[in-house]
């Protein structure tokens, strides 16, 4: 009897031993951790704050300025300014009627007029390339000699006269109040025959893509805007101006070859690249790329570019040979673009809008392109906002 007490109190003892262990593991488990961080969160990226900015500026749109705002129009040669305050238009395209007769002190004041008529600043621009395509030096009232083409410049000087050649663009722009240059051409050719020969920089894509690097630092810095052309690459093509050009290249050559200057201007901070009309079989063998869904995508998703896509003139006979110019805009903007060059602007604007309204084009859409272009104007300096 004894021993069987004895067993049964020092069966009870290990028991609570090993209960009162048990105890104090739990007790040192439970020491409670140290209190969670709440990480702060980043600061927006100066890119991030304008382009919130830009957001709410085109909130404060109507839908019909939200649609004009998408419009880059060839400067009528007369109620320019009326026209503009009537319809609060994104941008006036000036060609060398625009010039002739005029002096430095006039146009700015013309230009001055329009900007005075705009709601919404206006981007005011010119075909200003060099060589062939110079509507401004053309004319000797605003410089003494026409600017030289980019391998003219190059054969003179290297990557450093292209450098103070663009500085001199850059800054005579700026005393007329034009804002935006259409260039640079990033159309890769090496063949003198080619069409775009002249306007190019005459070498493979590695040394023209430098070309294009070059040129849009020096715009960037400059603030005056750039367009990346003509999207996704002349090549060997005829002149769009005159007809249809089809491509039948092979989408690598495009990788390898006629993309590389578009992705150098995008690197280095271009804020718009006009897409051509040239008809490209590898990418979409039914529609001219201006108004390709799949051109536009490549652009976007393959290219990584955010900015403003703008289309060449929508009356040039590619198009006209395609689909009439009404119809053209509406194509033009289901197809990405964010802003149509146009030389038949009231009639483009109408079907546009017309559009939106029977649901053809999402308001959605029309809201995203005012945007990227109200961006591009807080980027040149044209709308302020608290940065």
């Amino acid at each position: 009897m004894k021993k069987r007490m004895l067993a049964l109190l020092l069966g009870l003892l290990c028991t609570g031993l090993t209960a009162c262990g048990s105890t104090d593991t739990a007790a040192k488990d439970e020491t409670p951790s140290a209190p969670t961080v709440d990480q702060p969160e980043p600061e927006p990226t100066p890119e991030e704050i304008r382009r919130t900015a830009a957001e709410q500026y085109a909130d404060g749109l109507t839908l019909e300025e939200q649609v004009a705002q998408m419009f880059f129009v060839r400067c009528p040669e007369t109620d320019a300014a009326a026209l503009t305050a009537q319809y609060d238009i994104g941008g006036y395209l000036l060609f060398a009627r625009d010039f002739d007769g005029q002096t430095k002190e006039s146009v700015a004041n013309t230009i001055a007029a329009y900007q005075n008529a705009a709601k919404t600043p206006m981007l005011i621009g010119v075909d200003e390339e060099g060589g062939t395509v110079v509507r401004v030096s053309s004319n000797p009232a605003f410089r003494a000699a026409k600017f030289r083409s980019p391998q003219a410049l190059y054969s003179e000087g290297g990557f450093d006269r292209i450098t103070s050649d663009t500085a001199e663009k850059d800054a005579l722009l700026r005393d007329l109040g034009i804002n935006v240059n259409f260039a640079p051409v990033c159309d890769v050719s090496t063949d003198p025959s080619d069409f775009i020969y002249a306007r190019s920089f005459g070498m493979d894509a590695e040394q023209t893509g430098e070309y294009v690097r070059t040129v849009v630092t020096q715009m960037v810095s400059d603030k005056t805007g750039m367009v990346l052309k003509h999207f996704p690459g002349y090549g060997n093509n005829a002149d769009t101006h005159t007809g249809i050009a089809i491509d039948e290249r092979p989408m690598d050559t495009f990788r390898q070859s006629d993309f590389l200057p578009f992705q150098a201007g995008i690197e280095s901070g271009a804020q718009s690249v006009l897409v051509s009309h040239n008809v490209v079989n590898c990418m979409d063998a039914d529609r001219p790329a201006s108004l390709s869904a799949e051109v536009h995508r490549i652009l976007r998703e393959e290219l990584g570019f955010d900015g403003v896509i703008l289309t060449d003139d929508l009356i040039m006979d590619a198009i006209r040979d395609y689909t009439g110019g009404e119809n053209a805009a509406v194509l033009a903007v289901q197809a990405g673009n964010d802003m149509l060059t146009s030389s038949d602007f009231e009639t483009q604007y109408n079907a546009v809008l017309a559009a939106v309204q029977d649901g053809t084009i999402p308001e959605s859409q029309i809201h995203a392109s005012a945007v990227r272009v109200i961006d591009w104007k807080m980027q040149l300096g044209l709308i302020s906002y608290d940065a």
